[in-house]
């Protein structure tokens, strides 16, 4: 493990680290390991214990719920050189629901261990500081998910998804499978494909093996404005 590489990833990454004393410092770096995860490998479930802050060091990871019957919905996802502070739930008592982590790539994270975490946020009101606006900035987005689930119709749920996806990636061609979407998007492998048919038809999208290319973005941004025609 490249341990400069990773204390310069703390450092620049963790805005709480120049609020650290020396010892803290120290501690804190001899409280990290180094975790890879091969794509769609089980990071962390309800039955696995507190697994502590995670930083994404390449890669990517998913956070869900996954409810009785077994449905997957994401809360959002975390990309390189961001925070996942729910895995450490165990350290925040405002947090009762169970989570589940997934690696939607190859991913290497860095990992601050729960204890670890757990005492700095005691002796450290800036670690706990940080904790809970993470934690409540990434309420935001849990929110913005179950604002679509609730209120909006599949096909605005793929376009927002085609236009979002297209947009984080800088590119009008996404490499993704239709089961991806499915699971990101908390809906069925069928339905999706129906509906990228639909898109395909309509001229908004071309399809291909393993790839979406979005063709008329302003015909997918006018779906959250009016209704789509009754041919699902």
């Amino acid at each position: 493990m490249n341990t400069n590489h990773n204390l310069q990833l703390l450092s620049a990454k963790l805005p709480f680290w120049s609020h650290l004393s020396a010892p803290e410092q120290q501690f804190l770096s001899q409280s990290i390991s180094l975790c890879d995860y091969k794509k769609n490998q089980t990071i962390h479930t309800a039955e696995f214990e507190c697994i502590g802050l995670l930083l994404v060091k390449s890669g990517m990871i998913r956070i869900f719920l996954i409810s009785e019957e077994g449905k997957e919905v994401t809360l959002y996802r975390i990309s390189e050189g961001e925070v996942c502070v729910l895995s450490a739930a165990c350290v925040l008592p405002s947090i009762t629901f169970d989570i589940h982590i997934e690696a939607v790539s190859d991913t290497t994270l860095l990992q601050i261990s729960a204890p670890a975490f757990s005492r700095l946020m005691k002796e450290n009101i800036y670690v706990e500081a940080f904790a809970y606006k993470t934690a409540s900035l990434r309420f935001s987005d849990v929110m913005w998910t179950m604002q679509q689930i609730l209120f909006m119709r599949f096909d605005q749920r793929l376009a927002v998804f085609l236009l979002e996806e297209s947009a984080a990636r800088d590119t009008d061609v996404l490499k993704i499978t239709h089961e991806q979407i499915a699971k990101l998007v908390g809906s069925a492998r069928e339905v999706v494909t129906r509906m990228l048919n639909y898109f395909a038809e309509e001229g908004w999208v071309t399809l291909s093996r393993g790839k979406i290319a979005v063709k008329d973005r302003d015909a997918l941004k006018s779906l959250l404005q009016h209704s789509l025609p009754q041919q699902r």
